[in-house]
């Protein structure tokens, strides 16, 4: 079934302000009001507009964070350490629901039982352990699925459109997380279904980035990155590496093409944070977490960055730009 792209549209950072509010400050403000603990794992900056469209929907649902809700926020910064730190803190806290992604869902999973936890984003919720089903979520945890799986031979279409002779597929992730060893496993497959050679690059920590390309040298024609909050905090690293080995690179995520990388492919994030303001209203109102189904994203988005084309001597077919959310120039 052909996917009808809408053209991208970014949110305002509203909300920017209460993101630097000192911790005390809030907690003074908070008084009796519901209280959401929004665990980041990436940078307050990376984060800034999903935390933004999060609390813009919430303002259209009618609760006004500081004046009928109060939000705390912890961000991890790409350290999946962190995780269960924030976790633990949120549950002290007593914060009436927590808002996360998938790799960090787990931490605060084992952290809570009670307290209800809403994923705006996770690759493989039921394959995470986070659910036990899509449809019947049980437990307190609920959210919104990526689908990535599902997506890998996407990705792969739009590269061997774009990159000549594409024989040769490097893969990077970080195998200390096991949603993206999972996604590496499966575009490994699919890889070979296009008659593809694999090498997969094997990271843990930001240092390892480094000699990840370095090992990968002349050995490959594209790479695909899966997307983590290791390598998120560390894009502007991969994409100046990617770009000075002349390497073309696909991401899941825009952010990385807006730094330099070739191209993005997957569902909107904003959306799905937007989406998840939905989900914690219900679950303020009463819903249990485990009677909500995880729900799948409904919007993609194709990002194309033409001057790192032109850096990188590659030609975008002009079929697949003008099917492009965003061409950067």
């Amino acid at each position: 079934m052909a996917i009808k792209f809408a053209r991208r549209k970014f949110i305002a950072a509203l909300g920017g302000t209460a993101l630097a509010w000192p911790v005390v400050a809030r907690a003074q403000q908070a008084g009796a009001l519901p209280t959401i603990g929004f665990l980041g794992t990436a940078t307050a900056s990376q984060w800034s507009k999903y935390a933004a469209a999060f609390v813009q929907r919430l303002h259209e649902l009618g609760r006004i964070e500081g004046k009928t809700v109060a939000i705390e926020y912890r961000w991890a910064e790409g350290s999946s350490e962190r995780f269960a730190e924030i976790a633990a803190e949120f549950a002290r806290l007593k914060v009436d629901v927590i808002v996360t992604s998938g790799g960090a869902g787990l931490a605060v999973k084992r952290a809570t039982s009670f307290i209800p936890i809403v994923f705006a984003i996770a690759n493989d919720p039921v394959g995470d352990g986070l659910v036990v089903s899509l449809a019947r979520p049980g437990g307190n945890v609920t959210g919104l699925s990526l689908q990535a799986p599902e997506l890998a031979g996407k990705r792969l279409e739009l590269l061997r459109e774009i990159v000549p002779g594409l024989h040769r597929l490097a893969i990077l992730a970080n195998v200390g997380y096991p949603a993206d060893v999972r996604e590496m496993d499966d575009v490994q497959a699919t890889a070979r279904t296009f008659d593809f050679a694999v090498t997969t690059l094997e990271i843990r920590r930001a240092e390892d980035i480094a000699t990840a390309f370095e090992a990968v040298k002349g050995r490959a024609d594209a790479l695909y990155v899966v997307a983590d909050p290791l390598t998120y905090t560390n894009l502007m690293r991969i994409d100046t590496l990617a770009l000075e080995g002349r390497l073309p690179t696909i991401y899941s995520v825009p952010d990385y093409v807006d730094g330099g990388g070739l191209i993005s492919y997957g569902p909107n994030i904003t959306d799905l944070f937007r989406r998840s303001a939905d989900i914690v209203d219900k679950i303020l109102r009463g819903t249990k977490p485990a009677d909500i189904p995880v729900e799948q994203p409904t919007k993609f988005e194709l990002v194309i960055n033409l001057k790192t084309a032109k850096a990188l001597g590659l030609t975008i077919p002009p079929t697949l730009l003008a099917t492009a959310d965003e061409v950067i120039e």
